[in-house]
């Protein structure tokens, strides 16, 4: 993506939180333990935003204060870093493939842009809530790309 393309080229960037240290217990695959609000945000933190070379984390995209879990269901808020990102829906996206490929298939995910923080917020969070949206964005090889490449992992 070329710097004429990029919506907000001087982002502003935040600290990163302290990593979770690991109990024993939880390496326990004998001790049944519950998924928390610590550990979702954990598994976000990395994810890079598409224009950047940045984390969702380090652009205050994602906290781990938006998100909640109410039995089965894991409700994450994000907030874009302008009104009107044109990345929103794929940040979005990439939220919801990286909960769903995480977490068992027990738990319904729901993704959606922090009240008052984007120009087209309705439009946006329609579209993440819309199974069949989501699918069909999957099937876009294009799209599953960029997605994917987002959700790399730094070694």
């Amino acid at each position: 993506m070329s710097s004429a393309d990029i919506q907000n080229l001087n982002p502003t960037v935040f600290s990163k939180t302290s990593t979770r240290d690991v109990t024993n217990d939880e390496l326990d695959d004998d001790i049944a333990d519950e998924i928390d609000e610590r550990e979702i945000f954990d598994h976000l933190r990395s994810i890079k935003d598409p224009e950047h070379p940045l984390t969702l984390e380090e652009l205050n995209v994602i906290d781990q204060s938006h998100v909640r879990i109410d039995d089965n269901r894991v409700n994450v808020e994000f907030t874009p870093t302008i009104p009107h990102c044109s990345m929103a829906t794929l940040i979005g996206l990439s939220i919801r493939v990286k909960l769903i490929r995480a977490l068992p298939p027990r738990y319904k995910v729901c993704v959606h842009i922090a009240p008052g923080t984007h120009v087209s917020e309705d439009a946006i969070n329609k579209q993440l809530a819309d199974k069949e949206r989501v699918t069909a964005a999957l099937e876009n090889n294009h799209l599953l790309e960029i997605v994917n490449q987002c959700l790399l992992e730094e070694e």
